[in-house]
């Protein structure tokens, strides 16, 4: 797809913001009438947002494309695919970029895939889900082999990765989108999900309640590309922010087993 061809596809994009759609514009214009500074134009324009991240999901997409940077896409029929043959877990627990990397490296993973649920407005947008309260949560589709690694076994590593005690977000990711939620796919994953909160609970790990919730899943819905394998794209952002939440996690944990002991 030429680099004309994709901004005609951002400008009818709803999430495309009104800067990006300014530019996107001009550069049109531009490159309809031949201007060769055209896409040079248009890149020096997004370089300020882009360097703070801050380019909605396709947008920053495409301006990795300006830049002759590589763009990891990832294989969403491939997942769909895997979806057919084998079972899935879904979690929310914060920010998806920390939650995919965690699962992904586990033997017996098939896929990850990024996305979002709990709402009812169909194909959310990134921009959409953390623009108002729309009910969607942030959240990651696990695609497992049941005969490498259990749905006990997922769940186990869920409570490490997210604050089970925070109901309105998780460590520095604020607002109902953060929420943290286990969606179940059957009446076992049900079970299954209700037994370990409780021995969670029972572990008396944290000193206040756990209020992680357990529902039904509903429709899920995948992110955008820039959100998906985020470890991977930004190995060194997803570092930092992957290390500040375990250390979060560490002294919450602790402080709960020194109340313990002191009880």
């Amino acid at each position: 797809m030429s680099p004309l061809d994709q901004v005609y596809q951002l400008l009818l994009n709803p999430a495309t913001t009104d800067f990006e759609r300014q530019l996107l514009q001009t550069a049109k214009h531009q490159a309809e009438a031949d201007d060769r500074h055209a896409w040079s134009t248009l890149e020096a324009g997004l370089r300020p947002l882009a360097s703070r991240e801050n380019l909605t999901p396709d947008v920053a997409d495409f301006y990795a494309t300006l830049r002759h940077l590589p763009v990891s896409y990832f294989n969403f029929a491939k997942h769909d695919e895997a979806l057919t043959r084998y079972p899935n877990a879904i979690f929310a627990g914060g920010c998806f970029w920390c939650l995919v990397q965690p699962f992904e490296t586990l033997p017996g993973i098939i896929s990850v895939e990024s996305g979002y649920i709990g709402g009812t407005q169909p194909h959310p947008t990134y921009a959409q889900v953390h623009g108002t309260d729309t009910g969607y949560v942030e959240a990651v589709q696990v695609v497992y082999d049941p005969d490498v690694i259990s749905y006990t076994q997922l769940l186990d590593l869920y409570w490490q990765l997210s604050d089970p005690t925070d109901a309105l977000g998780q460590i520095n990711d604020r607002g109902p989108a953060y929420r943290p939620i286990i969606f179940t796919n059957s009446p076992e994953q049900m079970k299954i999900a209700q037994a370990s909160k409780q021995a969670l609970r029972d572990s008396r790990l944290y000193h206040e309640p756990i209020v992680t919730e357990i529902r039904l899943a509903t429709q899920f819905w995948p992110a955008e590309n820039y959100h998906q394998q985020f470890y991977l794209k930004h190995p060194k952002r997803y570092a930092r922010i992957h290390r500040t939440r375990q250390q979060f996690l560490w002294i919450k944990r602790f402080a709960g087993r020194m109340h313990k002991w002191f009880a």
